[in-house]
This record gives C-alpha cells, sequence and structure tokens, in this order.
C-alpha cells in the first residue's frame, strides 16, 4: 500500500477534506451518532471517544459533536435511523475493497455506490467474495513529522500490539480489536498522542496494479471517499 495508503499525506488529506467542511461534518456526525449508541458518556464508550477525536481533529465544532451525541442517545428530535453497511467490490486491476459507509436510506447508498464502481472500472460482489482477504484490525497512526520512528518502534513492542510498520510519512501500530483501547492509552501515557486510531480493515494477501491502473483506481477511490455516506474504503493494494 506504500504511496497510494489511507494514511499518508495526513496534513494534505485534512487540508483537502477542510474544503468541504459540510460533507465531512455529516460523516463525522454520523459516526458519533452510531457510537453514542452504545452510551453517550466517551469516557466509558471507547468507541465515542475515538469518534469524538477524529471529528475534533478535523476542527468540528462542539454543537455539532454534542447534537450528534443526543440523537444518538435517542435526546431531542433527530429521528433519522442511521444504519451502518459494508460493501465489498474489486476496483481496477482486481484491486479488493471492501467499502463502509453510515446511510439513513439503504437503497440510495448501494445504488450510487454500484453506479460510482460500473462507471470508474469498478464491480460490485456479494457478501463474502473479497472479505476473506481482510483482517479486522486496530490501527493507531503517528505522524513521523511529530515522532520518532526509533522511539515508536521501542513503545510499540512494549504496547503489546500486535506489529507495527512504517508507511511514507506515517507509523502504524496494528493491534487486535479488543485491543486498541488498551494499546492507544498506553502511548498516551507514555505523551506519545496518535494522529488517529480506528478500527479497519488490513488486507492478508495483496495486489500490485500498472500505473495505468493505480490512476484509475486513485480516481474511484476518490470518488468513494467524498460520497456522503462513505466513511472508510480500505484496499488490497501493495
Amino acid at each position: 500500500m506504500s504511496g497510494h495508503n489511507k494514511w499518508s499525506g495526513i496534513k494534505h488529506r485534512k487540508e483537502a477534506q477542510d474544503n468541504k467542511r459540510a460533507a465531512v461534518f455529516t460523516k463525522f456526525g454520523r459516526l458519533i451518532t452510531i457510537a453514542a449508541r452504545e452510551g453517550a458518556d466517551p469516557d466509558m464508550n471507547f468507541k465515542l471517544r475515538l469518534a469524538i477525536d477524529t471529528a475534533r481533529s478535523f476542527n468540528m465544532p462542539k454543537d455539532n459533536i454534542e447534537r450528534a451525541i443526543k440523537a444518538g442517545a435517542g435526546i431531542g428530535k433527530d429521528g433519522v435511523q442511521i444504519e451502518e453497511v459494508l460493501y465489498e467490490a474489486y476496483g481496477p486491476g482486481q484491486v479488493a475493497l471492501l467499502i463502509e459507509g453510515l446511510t439513513d436510506n439503504k437503497n440510495r447508498t448501494v445504488s450510487e455506490v454500484k453506479s460510482l464502481l460500473t462507471k470508474n472500472g469498478g464491480k460490485f460482489v456479494p457478501s463474502g467474495s473479497v472479505s476473506f482477504m481482510f483482517n479486522r484490525s486496530g490501527v493507531i497512526v503517528f505522524s513521523l513529522e511529530k515522532h520518532s520512528a526509533e522511539k515508536l518502534e521501542t513503545e510499540a513492542i512494549e504496547s503489546g500490539a500486535d506489529d507495527f510498520r512504517i508507511e511514507d510519512d506515517v507509523f502504524l501500530v496494528i493491534t487486535k480489536p479488543e485491543d486498541l483501547q488498551a494499546v492507544r492509552t498506553y502511548f498516551e501515557k507514555n505523551n506519545l498522542v496518535p494522529e488517529s486510531a480506528e478500527l479497519g480493515y488490513l488486507p492478508n494477501q495483496s495486489v500490485e496494479l500498472s500505473e495505468i491502473d493505480i490512476e484509475k483506481y486513485q480516481k474511484l477511490k476518490e470518488l468513494l471517499e467524498d460520497h456522503q455516506d462513505i466513511q472508510a474504503v480500505w484496499d488490497n493494494l501493495r
């Protein structure tokens, strides 16, 4: 995934998304709402804490965050039902994709995602067609502009993480899903604050694409990530 991974170019990615603030805040609002269903106190609900921290890193206003928490907790007048979706697909060059989303209209979202795939060299596939190529994992991201790789490597070994790797300008700490909270807390107690921490899908087998297919895929990925209902696009690109 080097050069094309989800986490490299953190600063550039945030600046780009700052230019689409309304759409970004809608996405994070839904993420917070879903998380708040498991409890409205971020000190007791780690999933909610992650969602709030991510939203704050993109400068989401406090009022927006509080509204989203209330909606998830059943407080207030927002009666919109948000549902989680996970789509499987192939992109240009047979790159495998898992597409995570949050939507208030599953029929609309699946139709629009299928259209984006079809028009841009991709193919929607049934559940189970590509998910076996991925492992559900916790991913903690550190910027190498702010932290020493040697220091992070030492602490990653001590933290109980499963693995770590360097990809372009970021250091990734990989955990089991159930260990994400403990490992993140370990780093924070050692004054190492990550750029982000999230549950995601990491490939257990990968593919290489030609330069032409990489360009086609990057275009498709940007279109998917720009869609208001899509939270993340995971691939097995080497």
